[in-house]
């Protein structure tokens, strides 16, 4: 399989994966915070404002997905993203303690940070 091919099912994957989730908690937050019994914020904005920024992210990687040669210049965004989330979560997770639901979603930013890093030299490389 072609590497472009490969980045392209990545970053497909990251479109649907963050657009998704954003989806899921501008709607939902509410259901989410009481299935997985952790306490919400004092107000919902405070969810679904990352929320709406995820699914800007699911965007561009959607145009990455499309055509990563083009668009090589906005993954480092989405490195940057995947790193903020991973540093913060970690972070809180390894010193604090953090609810349980929030941890897959860091393990899953942390494959997709190697992915990123990975398809960004790779695309480099071809183009």
């Amino acid at each position: 399989m072609k590497k472009e091919t490969v980045i392209s099912v990545v970053f497909g994957l990251s479109a649907l994966y963050d657009g998704l989730l954003g989806v899921f908690f501008l709607f939902a937050a509410p259901m989410v915070f009481r299935c997985y019994e952790v306490t919400p914020p004092n107000h919902y904005g405070y969810v679904h404002f990352p929320a709406a920024l995820l699914i800007i992210f699911g965007l561009m990687f959607l145009a990455i997905a499309r055509d990563p040669v083009k668009n090589r210049n906005l993954i480092p965004y989405g490195i940057l993203l995947k790193i903020a989330y991973c540093s913060v979560a970690c972070y809180h997770w390894f010193t604090a303690g953090i609810p349980g639901i929030w941890k897959p979603f860091a393990i899953i930013d942390l494959v997709f940070l190697v992915l990123f890093i990975w398809a960004w030299g790779a695309v480099k490389e071809e183009g």
